[in-house]
């Protein structure tokens, strides 16, 4: 597993014979032997470079996760004390990464040199497992899953638009009037077409009419500010237009409960020292960030 891990890494079989310090031949066999133990094969090799097979993919994902848990068990086992160390991969979604996690992530940065970390920003569901991902941040009630959730905070949708927009079109005094109204769809969480608010603690869906749909909660607020319509989006992506004055909230009695936000991670077994040490660092201060929001 060592000499495959090293060989995508370096990038070619001969490169992680130099990194290794092994016969080139060496490192050729071993990666045979345990291409021939498995079954399948897990690296096209070209003569410039090696291209892992998709089940090259999971396997050198499986392998990175096996190793740093018999590292961390040995030096445990030795008594050592050691510093967390590895690659974390981290996802969040774009808006709520940007302003809250990064500033963690960086401060944790700093605090542990010896350990890298991959943020993944992105406006949907990432599969831990598939894409190789160590923790999520999720927003919204959580499926029956096998992953264990730490929850950080809570955050509210809002509906709003610019108040130019309110002045020439009116304000909305029931979610049903949002029929009259264009609005601007952010294909993130939620259907474009349908918006879903409370009436005495009942969904209430009601459809819009989607003059713009937008893949990122950004663009939907700067349209809004723009004042091409109503959009709806999380308070903490608003946040910042809404003090400002370019955004004014509408049909805040019809809003529904706060959605809980979660770190997520996979559950079974011991957790990696890396990924203990960012919960532990990380979940204090979202909570913090947060509870000042």
């Amino acid at each position: 597993m060592s000499i495959l891990l090293a060989a995508v890494e370096a990038g070619s079989l001969s490169a992680a014979s130099r990194r290794l310090g092994i016969p080139l031949s060496t490192v050729s066999r071993k990666v045979s032997d345990l291409e021939a133990h498995l079954g399948t094969r897990l690296l096209n090799r070209t003569s410039r470079r090696l291209m892992l097979t998709d089940a090259g993919r999971s396997y050198v994902a499986a392998c990175r996760r096996i190793l740093e848990e018999v590292d961390d068990a040995e030096r445990a086992a030795a008594g050592e004390f050691v510093t967390p160390r590895g690659e974390l991969a981290v996802t969040a979604p774009i808006v709520f990464g940007r302003l809250h996690v990064l500033p963690v992530v960086i401060d944790f940065l700093k605090a542990y040199p010896e350990i890298g970390i991959r943020l993944v920003l992105a406006d949907r569901v990432a599969n831990l497992y598939d894409e190789d991902i160590d923790l999520a941040v999720r927003i919204g009630e959580l499926p029956e899953s096998a992953l264990v959730a730490t929850r950080v905070g809570a955050t509210l949708r809002v509906t709003c638009a610019s108040p130019a927009y309110f002045a020439a079109r009116g304000v909305p005094q029931t979610p049903g009037d949002l029929g009259a109204h264009d609005c601007i769809a952010f294909q993130g969480l939620a259907s474009p077409a349908e918006w879903v608010f409370a009436d005495d603690g009942a969904p209430l869906p009601v459809s819009v009419r989607a003059r713009l749909a937008v893949s990122t909660a950004e663009a939907a607020i700067d349209a809004a500010v723009a004042g091409i319509g109503i959009t709806r989006v999380f308070s903490y992506q608003a946040a910042a237009a809404l003090q400002n004055g370019a955004l004014a909230l509408a049909l805040r009695a019809f809003e529904p409960p706060p959605w809980p936000i979660n770190l997520v991670y996979a559950g079974q077994g011991r957790s990696p020292m890396k990924l203990r040490a960012f919960l532990d660092f990380a979940a204090p201060r979202l909570r913090a960030r947060l509870a000042d929001s």
